[in-house]
Formats: structure tokens, C-alpha cells, sequence
């Protein structure tokens, strides 16, 4: 499991503060978690995450690698606002059988389980969650997800990411045109994958660059393509890919 921290924002202005700066309804958090990212201004990924309700405050459930500079991105943004950012102390307890009762299902996809967030050791119930990703094109924060990454590419509409319905955010404006103005080009897409090769190896057709094979799992894997160049068969190191 992907090393979590488990963060606390607290203050009276916590949801206003989120809300002008993620790229999902902060006002869901009443109905269960939600996911979402903040982006750069010009709408690339710098880090997705998990909003909990925990009382008055927002728990904030994010990668352990990402959460350092998180938490400097939100205080540069926080200025004179009622908002306080700290580790909660809390630990991530996750798995895809009988939940909790505390338990709040993950929002990306039914499969995808459920998170619980408590004083215990943090825990999984061994699901293979790769498999599922990959049945389903779920990216990961660190593998599919980079700083090169935007978040329509990315499957954000699909995985209940990203509203546009709630008003500006950060980098909105560049996400909001990728949504209305412009056919995606690029993005992730499930392939067949023939043979074994790392995670991050090019895909090539004819001798041309078409984009990055990341986690695979059952012959089949996540990619991230350049849709007018997959076509037939294809290579990514000694495995041959092709669209599922």
C-alpha cells in the first residue's frame, strides 16, 4: 500500500479555503469522501488526494512523497484566512471486503473499496489493488500521475475528480477549455500487454514515439498514449502492447 499521511485543516474558513483551490465540489464532503487535486495555475498535477469530514474539521488524505510539499503549496495560498494544517495523527485502514462501520467508499470506482481513517497501525486487507487499477484505468499518484500530467488525460471526469459546475479554482481555466474547446489527443488508456517490461518503458509504433507504459498486471496494463499513433501492435521494450 502507498505510504499515506493523514493531514488535518481546521479553522472557520477550511471548506471556502479548499473550494477556491481544488479541482472538485468541496461542498460534497457532506455525502462522503471526496477526491480531488490541486493544480498548477497553467492546470498541471501537482497532487491528488482524499477530503474526509471529521467534525468541524477536513481530513486531507494524500501520499506520504506528496504531502511535504502539500502542505507548503496550501499555506503559500492560505495568507490571512482561519485555516490550520497539521498531521492529524490519524492512520489509513483500507480494503475491498465488508467495510467498517466507519468505513466511506472510495469515490473513483465501486471496486475501488473502501477508507477508514483511525488511531490504529495502518492496514490492508491484501487486495491487489494493481489489478483493479488496471481493469479499470485508475491512475496512481507517483505512476501514472506526474507533474507532466493533466487531469482529463488522466480520467479525473470518469473518477469523480473534478466538477464544473463549482466556480473557479486553480488552473480551472485550463481544465475547463481541455473539457469544452478541445477533442483529447492524448491520455490514459487500458492496452493488452504480450511479454514483461518495466514500469515507465516508451511504446513505439513504426519507429515513433506514442507514449509510456506504466502499471500492468493479468497481460494487460495502463498507458498513456497518443491516440492517433496506437494503432496494431506495438512495442514497449521486449513486450508487444495493443488497445484492450
Amino acid at each position: 500500500m502507498t505510504a499515506r499521511r493523514i493531514l488535518r485543516l481546521s479553522g472557520a474558513d477550511t471548506v471556502t479555503f479548499l473550494q477556491g483551490l481544488v479541482t472538485n465540489d468541496v461542498d460534497k464532503l457532506d455525502q462522503g469522501l471526496v477526491y480531488a487535486a490541486i493544480l498548477t495555475p497553467q492546470g498541471k498535477y501537482l497532487a491528488d488526494f482524499f477530503l474526509a469530514r471529521d467534525g468541524d474539521d477536513v481530513l486531507l488524505d494524500v501520499a506520504e512523497e506528496l504531502a511535504d510539499g502539500l502542505v507548503k503549496r496550501l499555506s503559500m495560498y492560505k495568507l490571512r484566512a482561519d485555516v490550520q494544517i497539521a498531521d492529524s495523527g490519524l492512520n489509513l485502514q483500507r480494503g475491498s471486503g465488508d467495510a467498517p462501520e466507519a468505513a466511506l467508499p472510495d469515490p473513483r470506482h465501486g471496486e475501488m473499496g473502501w477508507r477508514m481513517y483511525s488511531d490504529a497501525p495502518a492496514s490492508d486487507d491484501g487486495t491487489d489493488w494493481d489489478a483493479i487499477r488496471v481493469a479499470h484505468c485508475i491512475p496512481e499518484t507517483g505512476i501514472e500521475l506526474t507533474p507532466d500530467s493533466y487531469i482529463l488525460e488522466s480520467g479525473f471526469e470518469v473518477l469523480q475528480g473534478v466538477d464544473f459546475k463549482k466556480g473557479c479554482y486553480v488552473g480551472q481555466e485550463v481544465t475547463a477549455r481541455m473539457k469544452h474547446k478541445t477533442e483529447l489527443r492524448k491520455g490514459l488508456r487500458q492496452v493488452v500487454v504480450e511479454g514483461e517490461t518495466p514500469a515507465g518503458t516508451e511504446i513505439v509504433a513504426n519507429g515513433k514515439p506514442v507514449g509510456t507504459l506504466f502499471t500492468q498486471s493479468g497481460g494487460k496494463g495502463i498507458a498513456y498514449l497518443r491516440f492517433d499513433r496506437a494503432k496494431g501492435d506495438m512495442q514497449a521494450g521486449d513486450a508487444t502492447v495493443r488497445l484492450a
